[in-house]
């Protein structure tokens, strides 16, 4: 039997460990991390009892002339689980909204125009933002942040996941994902800490006109129980006029770039 020289061994071997096979597991684990840092993110958020953080986010308007408008809101999001939540929101042209619940009733109190309406919903917060999204279209970006569903679904909706890169620019280290689902594809990214909470997102509306987008900025994350004190009980000031609370149909609510898939 003819004896394979040692050199060419050695050049077999060598091209094995470079030949692309490694690359491609190597490209199947960077996909996994990406999927554990979003399911991380995710556990972490579902999992606690109350949070509480300012998310500044805009959105495009597209115009009949087909050029892009940006509008904006500042809200202080405040969720006490099971059954308490409010959301003070201020919109970019001064407008200011009061969302309070209590476990028991639903306030919205549009101060700027000196109404409010409500509704008496007992239940959990994650039904409330089903409610307030799904019945009636009042713009909760982001709502499924807030659901202690959000694990699952985002195990159900992620079609296509990429780890984009570890970012050293925003007030943490963040890990950068990049995600499409059926509807849209979105960005975000993802403190590399101790609460791996969201920084960034940026959502991407690929199946209408333009591509219209929504961008949140999440600052001033707080888990503690001393961090979220409401006030969850809600006294409309006197003055003030009650309205009913209105379903809305889908057209009235506009773009969905201003909900931030919400649903």
């Amino acid at each position: 039997m003819k004896r394979t020289p040692f050199l060419f061994v050695l050049v077999a071997v060598a091209a094995f460990l470079l030949s692309s096979a490694p690359l491609a597991k190597t490209a199947e684990m960077v996909d996994q991390q990406a999927k554990d840092i979003l399911q991380n993110m995710a556990k972490t958020l579902a999992g606690a009892k109350q949070f509480r953080v300012t998310l500044h986010s805009s959105y495009d308007a597209p115009q009949a002339d087909g050029q892009m408008v940006e509008f904006g809101a500042k809200r202080d999001i405040q969720v006490k689980r099971p059954n308490r939540l409010r959301v003070d929101k201020q919109l970019s042209d001064g407008g200011r909204r009061i969302i309070v619940f209590d476990g028991q009733q639903l306030i919205v109190h549009n101060v700027t125009e000196n109404v409010y309406a409500t509704a008496e919903k007992a239940g959990s917060v994650d039904d409330t933002v089903k409610y307030l999204v799904g019945k009636l279209k009042i713009p909760l970006p982001l709502a499924r942040l807030f659901r202690t569903s959000l694990p699952a679904e985002m195990e159900q909706l992620v079609e296509e996941i990429d780890y984009v890169e570890l970012n050293m620019l925003t007030d943490v280290p963040t890990d950068h994902l990049a995600i499409r689902t059926r509807d849209v594809d979105f960005q975000i990214w993802i403190a590399r800490d101790k609460e791996p909470l969201p920084r960034r997102i940026v959502i991407t509306y690929k199946n209408f006109k333009g591509d219209p987008q929504f961008r949140a900025d999440f600052s001033n994350w707080d888990l503690s129980s001393k961090g979220v004190k409401g006030p969850f009980t809600y006294s409309v000031p006197e003055g003030t006029e009650q309205v009913p609370m209105l379903v809305r149909n889908r057209q009235q609510v506009g773009i969905p770039a201003r909900e931030g898939g919400a649903q």
